[in-house]
């Protein structure tokens, strides 16, 4: 029998390029027992899937001897938002690095001006030695683990300027390059300091989620009022909620008037109002009264909680492009390090002098450091899936992105995803003289106690018309069948065609698929048949603007459903959905993906149900509607955690504009590699620029990145003037 796997998420310490994370990739990887490894650059993160009997002490030991530090972490590891101190190593190697610059600064305003050399030696030293020593710490790690990055090619870069600089201050040699290898520390530094502050915004939505969680919760107990941590919150406890109070976790209200602000978990503005019986969801607020819940759920069973690990797995786990990036990256560094030799070599052969050759040999090295590679797709796949949960849409895989964006078919189910799964009456078809105001009336009276949803249709329908209910004697309800009572000296039945072979009659024959009721009254021992109540399920009001918005996007849309297929049709005439397939079993639904995906190629499927669970997972893209079941949400890759079908077009929008960001960042990092080391080995860019050039490298996909953050999605249908 094979062993159910165990999941492991670990904090790491110390990466700096995608070569340490191909480098810990493979030391994770070699750990008996360890099936499948993820490291996340941005996220500093590692996610394992392992065998049970591999413990978390064997992980982090290898860990340390891949050269960083890691720490283990669960649902209760707080999010670190900490105050950035970062910048103060950056400003000191500033202020000894512009004094260096001031000759070639002053050059350009037509002014010669030389430092001595023994005051740039002592400038330089600091900085190289002192603010520097992460790279050479780093570095060491690295090539003891039998691998390069990032730190490496730095440290051998700056060394070798800084001890030809001193070689040829010994020599009493005016040329020296003290300022290069300043610099480029320097500007490294400022680099990484802006890669953290990016990695910190790009986990804003996280940290926003998990900060909803209150540190304390109320709750009574033995008749008590106590506060508790927490942590100390168990299923069955009944906690108290005032106004203005974040609710700690999953639970129904037992008494109590009130609305909640669930705007963070949905994206939807609006108070949802909460009486007795209504669920109420951690992490929201309580905005007016004080109520009284029970607890459900706690921990990581809450949907807050569900919510932060989906999002959390989406932006750690790798789509098939990074990891092919992090192969290049991989060998990239021994690469880089063939090319300087090479270089240096090459133009010693051609006659250059050490220094020049040298020089050129250091330019390759610095602008070489493989940072943008290893941050170009994990920062846009962070922005974009931190910026979608935002706004209500989780996307639970990061593979999703590589597909959504091909989307050339969207697969809906009907009931509860284009229709909000709850009936309404829309025909009252009198069979004799009565007024359907008066049949209205009988049918509100008999059905005025009832929660059937059909009873419940009736009680809208007769609110909206402000029909007030007769008096209604020896009311009973037949189960499976209707209800009856007696009115006015009459006795009345409503309810479905098994309810009136009972009572021996006959219905005569219907013109629509849609789901009927019969009225039928008794009145001195003779039976009529009164009317024929009809209802369906109530359209979405935005489901006809969504649809419309995936055909402007150039994607096919069809409705798989197990409805009949004279309903499904007028839906899709609503709505102008372009085909319909109807009368389908959940096996049914899973071939309807397929042969649209022999004919389409990308599939998305939306549903909500458990029967649509087998067709979310076949579909390229699943998308489940959170009003829904857990089965259906777990079997999509994205959730919709508002009932809004304008999300639908929403979360392809978002997906292909991460995906094109991502495609642009991996692009422009291949680029300034496949440019600037050509230009660095032909001696046009000394350290200083190449410095400049791979620091700007990684800013400038971090900030591509950081423009996702700017997204928002149009859930507002159009209005024509």
């Amino acid at each position: 029998m094979p062993q159910p796997a165990s999941e492991h998420q670990l904090s790491i310490q110390g990466m700096t390029c995608a070569a340490c994370v191909s480098r810990l990739e493979r030391v994770l990887a070699a750990v008996p027992g360890v099936t499948s490894v993820t490291v996340n650059l941005a996220t500093e993160e590692a996610h394992l899937i392992t065998l049970p009997s591999v413990q978390v002490d064997s992980l982090l030991e290898a860990v340390a001897a891949s050269g960083f530090s890691g720490s283990e972490k669960t649902s209760d590891t707080p999010i670190p938002d900490t105050p950035d101190r970062g910048w103060i190593p950056i400003l000191i190697a500033a202020l000894l690095a512009l004094p260096l610059n001031l000759p070639m600064l002053a050059m350009l305003a037509g002014w010669q001006v030389a430092l001595p050399g023994w005051l740039q030696f002592l400038l330089a030293t600091p900085v190289q030695f002192w603010l520097g020593a992460r790279f050479y710490r780093a570095g060491w790690h690295a090539l003891r683990a039998g691998s390069g990055n990032m730190d490496l090619l730095v440290a051998l870069g700056t060394s070798a300027a800084w001890g030809l600089s001193v070689w040829q201050l010994v020599l009493h040699s005016s040329t020296l390059y003290f300022e290069a290898s300043a610099t480029v520390i320097t500007l490294v530094l400022f680099g990484k300091w802006l890669e953290a502050r990016a990695r910190r915004a790009t986990a804003s939505a996280i940290r926003a989620l998990a900060a909803l969680r209150p540190e304390t919760v109320r709750v009574r107990r033995s008749s008590e009022e106590i506060n508790l941590p927490i942590q100390q919150l168990m299923l069955g406890d009944v906690m108290l909620i005032r106004a203005g109070e974040r609710i700690a976790a999953d639970a129904v209200v037992l008494s109590g008037n009130s609305s909640t602000d669930e705007s963070m978990l949905t994206g939807e503005s609006m108070p949802v109002d909460k009486q007795p019986g209504s669920p109420i969801t951690a992490g929201t607020l309580n905005q007016f009264g004080t109520l009284e819940a029970r607890v459900t759920a706690t921990g990581n069973q809450t949907v807050l909680a569900r919510i932060i690990e989906q999002v959390e797995h989406a932006q750690t786990v790798k789509p098939p492009v990074q990891k092919l990036a992090d192969r290049i990256s991989a060998i990239f560094v021994p690469v880089v390090l063939l090319i300087a030799a090479l270089t240096l070599t090459g133009w010693l052969l051609a006659g250059a002098g050490i220094q020049h050759a040298l020089l050129n040999a250091v330019a390759v090295l610095v602008i070489a450091c493989p940072c943008a590679l290893g941050l170009a797709t994990p920062t846009a796949i962070m922005a974009g899936t931190g910026v979608a949960a935002r706004h209500g849409i989780l996307i639970g895989d990061a593979s999703v992105l590589e597909t959504a964006h091909r989307t050339r078919c969207v697969a809906f189910d009907k009931t509860g995803t284009l229709t909000t799964g709850q009936s309404r009456l829309i025909q009252i078809e009198s069979l004799g003289t009565i007024p359907e105001t008066i049949l209205l009336q009988i049918a509100f009276s008999l059905q005025q106690h009832s929660n059937h949803p059909l009873s419940v249709a009736v009680q809208a329908a007769a609110r909206e018309q402000a029909i007030a209910a007769l008096i209604a004697d020896n009311q009973k309800i037949v189960p499976g069948q209707g209800v009856t009572a007696r009115i006015n000296h009459a006795i009345y039945w409503m309810g479905n065609q098994r309810m009136l072979n009972t009572l021996g009659m006959t219905p005569p024959a219907l013109s629509t698929d849609d789901t009927t009721s019969w009225l039928v009254s008794e009145h001195n021992g003779t039976r009529s048949l009164l009317a024929t109540f009809t209802f369906a399920d109530t359209l979405r009001p935005e489901a006809k603007q969504a649809i419309t918005r995936l055909h402007q996007m150039g994607i096919h849309t069809q409705i798989l459903t197990g409805d009949h297929a004279t309903i499904a049709n007028r839906i899709a005439a609503e709505v102008g959905i372009d085909a319909v397939s109807a009368n389908l079993d959940p096996g049914e639904k899973l071939q309807a993906i397929s042969q649209l995906q022999q004919q389409y190629g990308t599939v998305a499927m939306v549903g909500d149900g458990i029967n649509d669970a087998p067709a979310l997972t076949a579909a390229d893209v699943g998308l489940a509607m959170a009003s829904g079941s857990d089965v259906a949400m777990h079997s999509a890759g994205i959730t919709l955690m508002r009932p809004n079908l304008l999300l639908v077009p929403a979360a392809l929008d978002i997906s292909q504009r991460t995906w094109n960001t991502l495609r642009r960042n991996l692009f422009w990092a291949f680029v300034y590699n496949l440019v600037g080391l050509p230009l660095a080995a032909a001696g046009m860019l000394n350290p200083t620029l190449a410095g400049a050039a791979m620091a700007f490298s990684s800013v400038s996909v971090v900030t591509s990145a950081l423009m996702l953050k700017r997204w928002k999605p149009n859930l507002l249908p159009e209005t024509s003037a």
